[in-house]
């Protein structure tokens, strides 16, 4: 089953609430100067780049994804003239003469199927001793919302454990990630865990993301009979952290990692 990818409104409400967390304080950790020209590569619905104008000071953002239904949301949902976002494919990423001061990757690097192009593409991009750095989930231990769902859906059907990310992505460890831009020549190599947290208002704002179809949980999803999909919803249920106000309060780890351009 092929991963989807193409409703900007769909994956934001899914994952866009954890990933604006994660983006913030992976700008405070990078500290790239005000003033900077940034690539965002694979930059989806904009929750990225949208932080960095918020809280980086950039003169330029420029956010590329291939999925044009992406770029279409990321544009209507941001205004700020530093920003411009296109759809490109990996060999075409933008340039800029001088080259970026920081070249990011938000939630991307495991779904290429190459990821060392991918980090070789943004290390070519970016001006000598700028920054190159990424950010991953850490589907396999860190992710609630994702590891909660994938136990349930096992243990009803162990053919879905072939889709669960902490399967796939093997990437999203901290050894994995440094030996990845070691390997394509990025220098001073650092990584770092960040752990957001968010406060769901009740069972149905967490489930209901998962209908959307985008993303591989998502597509799981969609994929199943009304009868199967009402009974993974239903084993979901007694597994999350429910409180006596029927609020769910979850954590979700990702991996970053930075370093500087040869």
């Amino acid at each position: 089953m092929a991963d989807a990818w193409n409703e900007g409104s769909g994956y934001d409400s899914y994952v866009g609430r954890w990933s604006r967390r994660v983006a913030g304080e992976f700008l405070r950790w990078l500290a790239v100067q005000p003033g900077s020209a940034w690539l965002d590569f694979g930059c989806g619905t904009g929750a990225l780049s949208q932080t960095i104008l918020a809280e980086g000071s950039p003169r330029l953002v420029i956010g590329c994804d291939r999925s044009s239904g992406f770029v279409a949301f990321a544009r209507q949902q941001t205004t700020d003239d530093r920003a411009a976002f296109v759809v490109a494919e990996l060999p075409d990423l933008p340039r800029i003469p001088e080259g970026f001061d920081a070249t990011v990757a938000g939630l991307v690097l495991n779904f290429l199927p190459t990821p060392a192009l991918g980090v070789a593409a943004m290390a070519a991009r970016a001006r000598r001793g700028g920054t190159v750095a990424a950010y991953v989930w850490d589907y396999a231990d860190g992710m609630q919302l994702l590891r909660i769902f994938w136990d349930a859906a096992v243990a009803l059907d162990p053919a879905a454990r072939e889709l669960d990310e902490g399967v796939r992505f093997p990437l999203c460890q901290a050894d994995a990630l440094r030996v990845l831009f070691q390997g394509v020549g990025v220098h001073d190599v650092l990584v770092q865990p960040i752990v957001v947290s968010a406060v769901l208002r009740d069972f149905d704002d967490y489930w209901t993301p998962f209908l959307s179809g985008q993303g591989p949980a998502p597509g799981y999803v969609m994929s199943l009979s009304v009868e199967r999909r009402a009974q993974l919803r239903d084993s979901i249920r007694p597994r999350l952290p429910i409180s006596s106000d029927g609020t769910i309060r979850l954590s979700a780890r990702a991996w970053a990692v930075k370093g500087t351009a040869a």
